[in-house]
C-alpha cells in the first residue's frame, strides 16, 4: 500500500509540473463540465475535520458518480491536509484540495508510469468490488 501512495504523490506532482492538475471541488466541476473526456484520475480528500459536512459528501457524491459514469479512475485519501501539501501551489501555499483531478496531455501522449500504476490499482480493486478505493498518504 506503501507503493500505491508513493504513485500517487508522483503522479500528481507529474502532473502539476506539466499543468494537467486541476485543485479544489468547484474547479474540478467546471472541468468535468466543460470538458469531461480530458479527465484521466479523479483524488478525493477528507479528514475527521470535514467528514461530517453534508454539503461536502454531497459534491463527493456527484463527483463519484460522474467519474463512474465516464470510466474515470477515482481514489479517496484520508488526509486531506497531507494532499494539500503535495499539491500546494508554488508558494507553498496549501489548496482546498478536497478534490484533484489529472488531465490527459494535450498532445495525446501518455507516459506517465505512475498513472498506469494507480489506474490499475483501479481496476484491481474494482475486480474486489471496492469502487472508491482509499490511499493512505504518508507525512514527509
Amino acid at each position: 500500500m506503501e507503493a500505491i501512495g508513493k504513485s500517487l504523490k508522483e503522479a500528481l506532482k507529474s502532473a502539476q509540473c506539466e499543468d494537467r492538475l486541476t485543485v479544489g471541488v468547484y474547479e474540478s466541476a467546471k472541468i468535468m463540465n466543460d470538458d469531461p473526456d480530458s479527465v484521466s484520475f479523479c483524488v478525493l480528500a477528507t479528514d475527521e475535520e470535514w467528514e461530517c459536512d453534508i454539503a461536502l459528501q454531497i459534491h463527493f457524491t456527484l463527483i463519484q458518480s460522474f467519474c463512474f459514469d465516464n470510466d474515470i479512475s477515482i481514489v479517496r485519501v484520508n488526509n486531506m491536509q497531507r494532499l494539500a501539501e503535495i499539491v500546494g501551489d508554488k508558494a507553498g501555499q496549501p489548496e482546498d484540495a478536497h478534490c484533484c483531478l489529472i488531465t490527459n496531455p494535450a498532445d495525446g501522449s501518455w507516459e506517465d508510469a505512475a498513472l498506469e500504476k494507480l489506474h490499475l490499482f483501479c481496476e484491481e480493486s474494482h475486480s474486489l468490488n471496492n469502487w472508491v478505493p482509499e490511499i493512505t498518504l504518508l507525512e514527509r
